[in-house]
């Protein structure tokens, strides 16, 4: 049985992809920081499935310790847990430091430790690292500087990565707009209505996995 463990499961992209695997046989080790919301997501999945729900910052170190224990083998971690940063989106100009820094923090510095903490693992299996990107990295949208340069980052991390471990298989994916809750907060719930649901996306993130393509940025579109 192939294990994955996916940050940001909760709800969203996350959620969807847990059920997804969860449907294929999957077992899955889930976190994310609202304890309520993951384990009703855990309980609301196959109830065949094999899963673990660890609530945590991925921030925290100690978190990210105890997630690494728990996966002593890993065929896929997820690193799709997300901070969108001040909100309304604020101009470069005036964008608080401290708010950036955090960001950073959240969107950059955790996803790459939490790499650092399962790398054996995942050398062991010969596994792979799906890190969850964005049009923001490569696009200059007004506002969303911010989030835009922490993707940007955890692109050239993975593009990085990629070329240090050529064992490991490692996929930045831009899923494109969904209907998610931090969608809601940055652009309104009325336009982030439009988008199409996470469940949209998981299938064609699931042919990227069973394929196992080499190491490189993909798109929704080029992946379906």
């Amino acid at each position: 049985m192939k294990h994955a463990l996916i940050t940001g499961a909760s709800r969203g992209l996350g959620l969807a992809l847990a059920r997804a695997l969860a449907a294929g046989g999957w077992a899955l080790t889930l976190t994310a920081r609202g304890e309520e919301d993951l384990h009703c997501a855990a309980f609301d999945l196959d109830a065949s499935a094999d899963v673990t729900a660890i609530a945590g910052d991925v921030a925290d170190p100690a978190h990210r310790a105890r997630l690494a224990k728990a996966v002593p083998r890993l065929d896929l971690l997820v690193n799709n847990a997300s901070g969108l940063g001040p909100v309304p989106l604020p101009a470069l100009a005036g964008y608080p430091l401290d708010g950036l820094r955090d960001l950073f923090e959240t969107n950059v510095i955790a996803p790459l430790a939490l790499i650092q903490a399962t790398l054996p693992a995942l050398r062991g299996s010969g596994g792979a690292v799906l890190n969850i990107s964005s049009d923001a990295a490569v696009e200059p949208y007004e506002g969303w500087g911010g989030y835009g340069a922490t993707k940007a980052a955890l692109d050239q991390i993975s593009n990085v990565l990629a070329a240090e471990e050529p064992g490991v298989a490692v996929w930045w994916v831009d899923p494109g707009e969904m209907r998610t809750r931090m969608l809601a907060d940055a652009v309104g719930a009325e336009e982030a209505a439009a988008a199409p649901e996470p469940e949209t996306v998981a299938p064609a993130l699931l042919r990227l996995v069973a394929a196992r393509p080499a190491s490189g940025r993909f798109t929704r579109d080029t992946l379906e």
